[in-house]
């Protein structure tokens, strides 16, 4: 079982931003930037492109619904969008607050924010995906 599946359980904390029956979406705790969030299928799948079509694509829904949250709580350019899945064997798209490609630098040093902070930014991200038609 994956970190991934023992946040999905409750079994570990997180700072949800968004959640339906097949997904989730959380604060990365080692942000590049403020607002970086972690969209994962609550189901275990090692790479994101074993998932079927038909999850992949209602997964991607899911993604740009969670994007347009990130977006309008943290006025940006774009929210950028990584796969990487090497740090964790689960499936997970890294949604990133964009000014410039920079933003997108994962060599580049994480931000340090206390618990408080990473509260706040969980619940603006969640208050913003509430309002989105689904």
């Amino acid at each position: 079982m994956t970190i991934f599946s023992k946040i999905v359980r409750g079994e570990i904390p997180s700072y949800k931003c968004a959640e339906n029956e097949e997904f989730y979406a959380f604060l990365d705790i080692n942000p590049v930037a403020e607002g970086h969030t972690l969209v994962i299928p609550k189901r275990e799948e090692d790479y994101l492109f074993d998932l079927s079509d038909e999850e992949l694509s209602r997964m991607m829904v899911f993604t740009k619904q969670v994007a347009k949250a990130i977006k309008n709580a943290f006025p940006c350019q774009k929210v950028g969008m990584a796969v990487l899945g090497l740090e964790v064997n689960h499936a997970h798209i890294h949604l990133i607050p964009l000014q410039n490609e920079g933003d997108m630098d994962f060599r580049k040093p994480k931000l340090q924010l206390e618990a408080t902070a990473m509260q706040e930014i969980a619940k603006k991200i969640w208050q913003e995906y509430t309002n989105i038609p689904k």
